[in-house]
């Protein structure tokens, strides 16, 4: 099973960025804990602050991984090129949220990529990857 997990722009920076809200570990510091939790799945990582570069990855896996794990940052709320990516993938792709977005700034609570996603899963830090992760492996058992 292969899954990809795509970050976009400022999660780069988690570790640094406002702990507060996302916490004090970087995502580097995190990922083999989840790669250790599931040795049977490859899991492939990237990260771009910019939203070609992102699309351009998920045209490359997005006909033949098991499922995407994406956290759009900001580019959740703003793009559309997005939103038409995702629905031309065969792989689901699951949104993900390290924060709770319904508990934060009003234009953080409107995503245009969730209806072309499968599942959105937001608030529960970085374990929300997992869950993701999670989702992926049960649709693929299901199908």
């Amino acid at each position: 099973m292969k899954i990809l997990i795509l970050n976009g722009p400022n999660l780069n920076l988690l570790g640094v960025r406002e702990p507060g809200i996302y916490g004090n570990s970087s995502f580097d510091e995190y990922l083999p804990q989840l790669r250790a939790k599931y040795p049977d799945v490859e899991i492939e990582y990237y990260q771009s602050n910019i939203e070609g570069e992102m699309i351009n990855k998920m045209q490359e896996v997005g006909f033949t991984y098991d499922g995407i794990v994406l956290n759009a940052g900001a580019y959740t709320h703003t793009s559309v090129a997005l939103h038409d990516c995702i629905r031309s993938l065969k792989s689901p792709v699951i949104e993900v949220h390290i924060s709770n977005v319904h508990q934060r700034e009003p234009f953080r609570r409107h995503s245009l990529i969730s209806s072309a996603c499968k599942g959105v899963i937001c608030g529960f830090g970085l374990d929300s990857y997992r869950l993701a992760v999670e989702a992926i492996i049960q649709l693929n058992i299901e199908n």
